[in-house]
């Protein structure tokens, strides 16, 4: 297991020496292998740590979790449910509807150091404690905030909530990489229930931000592939493809 581990960090890493065009020491390049794969671990504990790290989520509501949201109890500590899958907050697309908070988001803690990140995240706001979050952990987080997020405005019409991507070419990388678990139409995986189906097609086309961020970091509890490694483009064409799959 420690020599597959060994070799697919060395192929993320030789990816991404190819695209970057930047040669490296070995020491280096451990460096960077660690820090791509603790930045894509803190999208997922952005998206539900609870799940990430095998823990029960917190019974009660958050305590900073204001009156005017919609929940109660554990799901009211996922970050992604005041800040947004888009990490936009209130100025995105949970700016109204069932997951309307008034929160702002995280946006402008892009490229802010990654220990001030680390603070605010224990700070008398958050409250993430060591019990649910370790010191790790919250780095890997803080390293998602300040480096792992995008602009999804760019790559997504908030209107029509169509991706700016081309099918066609999603359609080259969704057989060979998503098909394995979501199937070949994406319905292999239900992520509800029979009355209420919910497939790939469906999350795709309803929200977008989601799942251009689980495309590129995972999702929590599941061996799902990141493809973070991927291009911006890349990722978005396969985003537009899925909104091709049926959503029932």
């Amino acid at each position: 297991m420690r020599i597959i581990l060994r070799n697919l960090k060395l192929l993320i890493w030789a990816f991404l020496v190819c695209v970057s065009g930047v040669t490296t020491s070995v020491a280096d390049d451990e460096v960077l292998v660690s820090e791509f794969w603790e930045t894509l671990r803190g999208g997922l504990l952005y998206d539900n740590w609870a799940k990430v790290l095998y823990h029960d989520p917190p019974k009660e509501t958050h305590p900073s979790y204001p009156a005017a949201g919609k929940k109660k109890g554990g799901s009211t500590w996922r970050c992604k449910e005041c800040h947004g899958w888009d990490y936009r907050g209130v100025d995105g697309a949970y700016g109204d509807g069932s997951h309307y908070t008034g929160i702002k988001g995280i946006r402008d803690m892009v490229g802010a150091p990654v220990d001030k990140i680390a603070k605010i995240v224990r700070d008398d706001t958050d409250r993430y404690t060591p019990e649910m979050l370790s010191d790790k952990a919250v780095q890997h987080l803080a390293l998602f905030v300040s480096r792992g997020q995008v602009d999804m405005a760019q790559y997504i019409d908030y209107k029509t909530k169509k991706a700016h991507g081309d099918p066609a070419r999603g359609a080259r990388f969704y057989p060979s990489i998503c098909s394995v678990c979501h199937g070949f139409d994406g319905k292999q995986i239900n992520l509800k229930t029979e009355d209420n189906p919910e497939y790939i097609g469906t999350v795709a086309q309803k929200n977008p931000q989601e799942t251009l961020h689980k495309t590129r970091n995972g999702q929590p509890g599941v061996p799902m592939v990141a493809l973070g490694v991927l291009d911006m483009q890349d990722i978005v064409d396969i985003v537009a493809y899925a909104q091709t799959l049926p959503a029932k």
